[in-house]
């Protein structure tokens, strides 16, 4: 994509409404606007980033063996009033009514939804088990809606479901979920460390937030610092085999939020406690017959006894990740993304767009690097050089490859690494060897 065709209004000052260096640098760097309070549109940059964590939690629902459903954003109210949660819910929740007068809302979570579907389609023992998710737009309420698209009215989700025939195969479904959620936010670039969780209005007698370190998290994290250095489950684990393994590993060590801590038990972890902000970015639950048992929604087993469905329900934040992910990699000058959800992986910059050698390498070059399928932002504007690269470091793209008339005289481009900041010269002929 060429800079000067590419619509990018970036801001050279921090927005005076902006509390949060995410939700600071997401305006600055053209990546959303806000709509109304605590509701934004989603601009080219920060889409593309949206896109490619999307990408990634699909990827890892699928190899755990989810199948993807599509549900939709506004529920009749029925179904929440069959489970109980219509009137509990609060104020949250968006209630209103159609023109024949129904009672619908727009929904909050899907559990009384996908329940409903699965009670309609599955009756037998044959059918179990299931694992479904969808990745949508919810909305939530919020009192105060503040921090940018960390505590937003509107965001996009991803919820999974699981539908087992009695508690042991839930609790497998469980572990599967907690594995790939591991997965997950490893090939996010971030660290994420499960703690045991309240359950809160979704219900249930297990549940695991998970959550990534960053120093202006809303939550206080104690855990022990060998935790962090634990292994993520590789491509070759086995979501058929026993994950519970990997699950007693990763909740062997004391890990909570200030919400749950205990001094007692950090007291004797002396220096290998950790105390630090995190964000929460993932919750998992198991909660049984909670839903599906006033629901209705039962099989037959292979006795003939008809029995109620157990359950759980399995969230991540996709838009909330982007916030998550700048809190915790960025630095005085922008964003620095990790490259597996950066929205292009190089940005190339012609230092000196007047200059006609300069204009015909870059060319030569962004072509190479297209038909390479390499994701490039391409700098052909008119802007100072200062102006450039303040552009470039400010919305984070992972390679910075600078080409100038004196460069070019020795036939090499400056390339740049944005997290560590080292810079080499490359031959233009070796630059495309260098980021395939």
């Amino acid at each position: 994509m060429r800079l000067s065709k590419y619509f990018l209004p970036t801001l050279k000052e921090n927005p005076s409404e902006a509390q949060i260096v995410s939700h600071r640098l997401m305006l600055r760097a053209g990546m959303i606007r806000q709509s109304s309070a605590g509701i934004y549109s989603w601009l080219p940059l920060g889409l593309r980033v949206l896109r490619n964590i999307e990408k990634i939690v699909r990827e890892e629902q699928d190899r755990a063996g989810c199948q993807e459903v599509l549900m939709p954003t506004i529920q009749p109210a029925e179904l929440w009033q069959q489970s109980g949660r219509y009137d509990d819910y609060g104020k949250e929740m968006l209630r209103i009514q159609d023109r024949h007068g129904r009672d619908m809302l727009y929904g909050p979570t899907n559990e009384e939804q996908i329940t409903e579907i699965v009670k309609m389609e599955c009756q037998s023992y044959k059918d179990m088990p299931k694992m479904l998710y969808h990745i949508q737009w919810k909305f939530r309420d919020e009192v105060r809606p503040r921090f940018g698209i960390m505590r937003g009215r509107e965001f996009l989700m991803k919820d999974a479901y699981s539908f087992d025939l009695d508690y042991e195969s839930s609790k497998q479904a469980y572990n599967k979920m907690f594995v790939a959620y591991l997965r997950t936010f490893d090939r996010l670039g971030l660290k994420g460390i499960p703690m045991r969780a309240d359950t809160g209005p979704i219900g249930g007698d297990l549940s695991h937030e998970f959550l990534v370190l960053a120093e202006t998290g809303e939550s206080g994290v104690f855990v022990h610092k060998d935790v962090l250095e634990f292994d993520i489950p590789g491509d070759d684990v086995d979501y058929e085999g026993d994950l519970q393994p990997i699950v007693d590993k990763w909740t062997s060590l004391y890990a909570a939020t200030d919400e749950k801590h205990e001094e007692a038990a950090e007291a004797e972890l002396g220096d290998k406690l950790l105390h630090a902000r995190g964000i929460e970015v993932g919750h998992i639950f198991h909660f049984g017959t909670k839903y599906s048992k006033p629901m209705g929604a039962t099989v037959t087993t292979q006795e003939g006894q008809e029995i109620d469905l157990q359950m759980g329900s399995y969230g991540i934040g996709v838009s909330r990740l982007i916030g998550a992910i700048i809190e915790a990699s960025h630095d005085e000058n922008g964003i620095i993304w990790p490259e597996s959800v950066a929205p292009y992986k190089v940005g190339l910059i012609n230092l000196k767009a007047s200059d006609d050698d300069c204009n015909n390498a870059c060319e030569k070059l962004y072509a190479e690097l297209n038909a390479a399928g390499i994701d490039t932002l391409y700098d052909d504007t008119q802007e100072r050089a200062g102006a450039k690269f303040n552009n470039m470091d400010l919305i984070g793209l992972p390679w910075q490859v600078v080409i100038g008339p004196r460069g070019l005289k020795n036939g090499v481009a400056e390339v740049k690494n944005r997290a560590t900041g080292e810079k080499e010269e490359i031959a233009l002929d070796q630059l495309i060897a260098k980021f395939s």
